[in-house]
């Protein structure tokens, strides 16, 4: 049977599954582990707190600069398309190529093996033997030497997690989009039954509010480094609500949908970001949430005891699984949106001529991001990235400004608030962290607290698209 082109994509989503997948693809693994960078950075209870309204105030900025030009361009591929009618083919191909190298693929590789890693408090995995892990190596320029056989139990787990995942989107929209609700709606009453139980049942924690001057008085970094450090990591936490314009194709009404979802999804989650950090704060003091390598579990443990280690473990894997599918569902829309312009492997393009969904995409897709589950360097791509991510989220509002120049007649059925000024202002926020970002990493390094500048090795990531772009660019012109 021939395939179909990505005209065949059915509007099947409505406002609920598009609010869950933006919130779903969102709320994952960074509630449960960020939290603990944030408090070592810091150091004081309100900038702890604070940092997680600062990183989603700025986030729904964005969103909404977004919200108006996903209302113009209702169409799969979100960032991909706004950056071609922005700017043209040459930075769409590289936002497209940072998407598909590292950007979704390793939060899809990092958020699925935190499933693998909390479903061990159910099953302990099979290991080789410490020579055996050791004796097969893995070079990669710049990242070090990597074991692919070390930890081999919990790659497979996230690897089977990962084409399970594929597999449910490969059979439609509808079913990974309501394989999405249900993981979504289960991860907030998870979140929010922690939360609520934290202040009924946890001794009074209103003395963990209060500044530990012998806590401060550890902290070896600078206020400014240790913001940028917090806010990176809030960031990453917050990460993902872009995810819905990636497949605009297949939402009801996009240009009055996604808008909604946009807006509706992101406040929620920055409630429920508030409201679980102020929980944690109240049952551990912040010192001792800097040093806990498993926060939720902690918490868990203080409140219900042993048993509190299962219940969270299962609400984490509940977490992680819904923001994985949510985050594999969308992402691989972008590869069939590059593909439709020249711009990336023919097959991409195809859609399943039963399923109506990128069948080849989502293939590829999680061949890719296994590879990156078996060199295991996803968490420290990842990391990198927040960087990249931020400077094309920056590209990304001022092109709102160049739209209302370029097209100040198109059909807009939404408009982002108070224009010019918000967007200005997450345009100057952006430009200074990424700016503070590289200045932050270049100076860790000359400290010799990393041994890596994670700015620049990012954009050197970016780089590895340039052989690609050309040969495309030259495929295209032949064609």
């Amino acid at each position: 049977m021939e395939s179909v082109s990505k005209s065949s994509f059915i509007q099947r989503l409505g406002l609920f599954s598009t609010i869950m997948i933006v919130t779903g693809s969102m709320v994952g693994s960074g509630i449960f582990k960020d939290p603990t960078d944030i408090a070592a950075a810091l150091g004081i209870p309100f900038w702890y707190l604070l940092i997680w309204v600062i990183a989603g105030i700025l986030t729904l900025i964005g969103a909404l600069a977004n919200a108006e030009v996903a209302s113009i361009f209702p169409k799969t591929g979100g960032q991909y398309i706004y950056f071609k009618e922005m700017y043209g083919d040459t930075v769409a191909f590289f936002y497209g190529w940072s998407i598909f190298a590292v950007i979704q693929t390793g939060s899809i590789a990092s958020i699925a093996y935190v499933f693998s890693e909390y479903s061990q408090t159910f099953y302990t995995f099979p290991r080789f033997s410490v020579s055996i892990e050791q004796s097969f190596q893995l070079y990669l320029p710049f990242l070090g030497t990597f074991y692919p056989l070390k930890e081999i139990g919990l790659k497979a787990v996230t690897i089977c997690v990962i084409f399970f995942l594929s597999g449910v989107n490969i059979l439609g929209v509808k079913s990974g989009s309501g394989l999405q609700n249900i993981f979504t709606v289960a991860k907030f009453l998870a979140i929010g039954g922690l939360v609520l139980c934290a202040f009924l049942f946890a001794q009074n924690g209103i003395p963990h509010f209060q500044t530990s001057s012998s806590f401060l008085s550890h902290t070896n970094i600078s206020f400014l480094m240790g913001f940028i450090v917090a806010i990176q990591a809030a960031f990453w936490s917050y990460d993902g609500w872009n995810n819905i314009t990636y497949i605009a194709g297949e939402v009801k009404t996009p240009q009055r949908t996604i808008p909604k979802a946009l807006i509706i999804g992101t406040i929620t989650v920055i409630c429920i970001y508030v409201l679980a950090n102020a929980a944690f704060l109240y049952v551990l003091p912040l010192s001792t949430i800097a040093k806990s390598s498993l926060l939720a579990r902690d918490v868990a443990t203080v409140i219900f005891g042993g048993i509190g280690g299962y219940l969270v473990a299962a609400a984490v894997m509940i977490s992680t699984f819904g923001t994985t599918n949510g985050t594999i569902l969308a992402s691989a829309r972008v590869y069939q949106a590059m593909a439709e312009d020249g711009y990336f492997f023919k097959k991409m393009k195809e859609i399943h001529p039963r399923f109506l969904t990128p069948h080849y995409a989502l293939i590829l897709q999680a061949v890719w991001t296994s590879m990156l589950v078996m060199t295991g360097t996803f968490r420290t791509l990842t990391n990198m990235l927040i960087f990249v991510t931020w400077v094309y989220y920056a590209l990304g509002v001022v092109g709102l400004f160049i739209l209302r120049k370029k097209m100040p007649n198109a059909d807009r059925p939404y408009k982002v608030l108070f224009y010019p000024f918000l967007p200005f202002i997450f345009v100057i926020f952006a430009s200074v962290f990424v700016v503070l970002t590289l200045y932050t990493d270049i100076q860790m390094y000359l400290e010799g607290k990393v041994e890596i500048i994670n700015s620049l090795y990012g954009l050197f990531l970016v780089a590895t698209g340039i052989p690609f772009y050309f040969y495309f660019r030259k495929n295209k012109q032949l064609t």
